[in-house]
């Protein structure tokens, strides 16, 4: 019998190098939030992949940055915490020489005992010649125990990868039920999508100043009603987001809609209402209760 492997992953890197287009693309479904803007993410997620032979519970983590609030520094524990609780560790990193914040990153990476991957994204954006140098230059730098060309997006060298990451594996048994992806509440990968859908229509500071909140969950045979809270810092920020005779809330609550419907398999009913809660980002108990 081939002997089967279990463990965690994490995903690390610098904000919007592709983490969570990754762990989208391995699990077949939309779970983690992804837009053009950095710092997307802001809590560790937890993605399971089931395959034959093994059992892969990827850890998608906030882009390691220098934090200038207290949710940034929430957001940076985050990554770091994963780092300490995982058995490998995948570094993402766009196919060019290495900026300041991936040299920094691998500087805390030289002080694991585990195995680390180096996945070099986005090589769909480059020349194929580029490659060749840039993973020398990357071989010189720190030990990988392999360096893999993908691109998330187009799911190129994306199975090569997840058979890199099983051969280094330990064995065990599984740990999840087969048809499990998450360990996420459904809770909050709602919120998450209405965050997404602000993100993607608003622009500058504003996203980063939202939280969501998910105040209403009632669930019949044939519909599922949501109630959210949209949070921000200033009544200015509150106007843009609501826009012109409410309309760009409306699209926010049309095409969050749509995919909460597609991951729960239900009809929903989805209700938004846009508060100020002044510097939340700064006040702990506030973080607290907003789930970070």
């Amino acid at each position: 019998m081939t002997e089967f492997k279990f463990g965690y992953v994490a995903l690390i890197g610098k904000p919007n190098v592709g983490k969570s287009t990754l762990l989208n693309t391995i699990l077949g479904e939309k779970i983690s939030i992804v837009t053009e803007k950095p710092q997307t993410t802001r809590n560790k997620i937890m993605g399971i992949k089931t395959l034959p032979n093994a059992q892969i519970v990827f850890v998608d983590t906030p882009g390691i940055h220098k934090p200038r609030h207290k949710l940034g520094e929430f957001m940076v524990k985050q990554s770091y915490e994963a780092i300490d609780m995982v058995d490998i560790i995948v570094l993402m990193v766009d196919p060019e020489n290495p900026k300041e914040a991936d040299l920094s990153i691998i500087e805390i990476l030289k002080k694991v005992k585990i195995p680390v991957i180096l996945a070099i994204n986005k090589i769909d954006t480059v020349a194929k010649k580029s490659l060749l140098p840039l993973i020398a230059l990357y071989k010189d730098i720190f030990p990988f125990k392999e360096i893999i060309p993908i691109s998330a997006l187009k799911s190129d060298g994306v199975e090569k990868l997840i058979e890199r990451i099983i051969f280094y594996l330990p064995q065990g048994n599984k740990l999840y039920p087969e048809d499990m992806i998450t360990d996420q509440a459904e809770r909050f990968i709602v919120a998450e999508f209405i965050r997404e859908k602000i993100m993607k229509y608003t622009e500058d500071e504003i996203p980063y100043s939202v939280a969501v909140d998910i105040e209403r969950w009632e669930e019949s045979d044939k519909i599922l009603t949501i109630g959210a809270n949209i949070y921000v810092e200033r009544e200015g920020q509150k106007i843009i987001i609501i826009g012109k005779k409410g309309e760009r809330l409306k699209k926010i609550a049309t095409e969050a809609r749509l995919d909460i419907e597609k991951i729960l398999g239900i009809r929903v009913f989805l209700e938004v209402w846009v508060k100020v809660r002044k510097k939340w980002r700064q006040k702990d108990i506030l973080l607290k209760s907003l789930g970070y």
